[in-house]
């Protein structure tokens, strides 16, 4: 990824979005606490750069790995965190759920069947000479279970869901389907 970034940079290479997901792991960004890393022999535990604390990844978690020129498009650092959150959210919708923001937690969030607020997506991202890198993770169908290793993000008091758990069927060719169309919407359009 960081060749990629130094590619787009350096050389002109074309800006570039990962769809992936991998196994079973925790990352840390650059705001980890130790405190929050709960049980660090579940997983491997990777140092990410990004930007956040820990959190999950692995099956059933799609990643979005966004690769952009920031420069050529405003360098404003606040509205491209705007814009991957407003991406999650324009791709829940179109399974029918309602994604939102919350003033001082970071992520995607939904109102679950209980009424309770629990997180579904997580941003964290890092920037180096205006080319972003690092982006988003949407839950799709994870084992939550796997979550309780950690902290997710440095948030204790909510839960984490995913579209399975809310009750939507979909796979990946699905919600990969949803993420490009949103991408334009944002991106592109924007």
């Amino acid at each position: 990824m960081e060749e990629r970034v130094n590619a787009i940079r350096d050389r002109g290479s074309p800006e570039l979005i990962w769809l992936l997901q991998h196994p079973p792991l925790y990352t840390a960004g650059t705001s980890a606490a130790a405190e929050e890393l709960l049980d660090g022999q579940r997983f491997p535990v990777y140092a990410a750069g990004r930007g956040g604390r820990y959190t999950y990844h692995g099956p059933g978690q799609r990643i979005a790995y966004v690769m952009l020129d920031l420069k050529q498009r405003g360098g404003d650092l606040r509205r491209y965190v705007r814009q991957l959150e407003e991406l999650a959210i324009r791709t829940l919708a179109s399974f029918g759920v309602h994604g939102q923001r919350r003033d001082g937690r970071i992520g995607i969030w939904v109102e679950q069947p209980d009424g309770s607020e629990a997180k579904i997506g997580a941003i964290g991202v890092r920037v180096r000479r205006w080319v972003s890198y690092h982006g988003l993770a949407l839950n799709l169908a994870p084992d939550l279970t796997h979550f309780a290793g950690i902290v997710p993000c440095g948030i204790s008091a909510y839960g984490v869901t995913s579209l399975a758990a809310l009750g939507v069927r979909a796979e990946f060719a699905d919600l990969d389907a949803a993420l490009r169309q949103s991408f334009t919407d944002v991106f592109e359009k924007d």
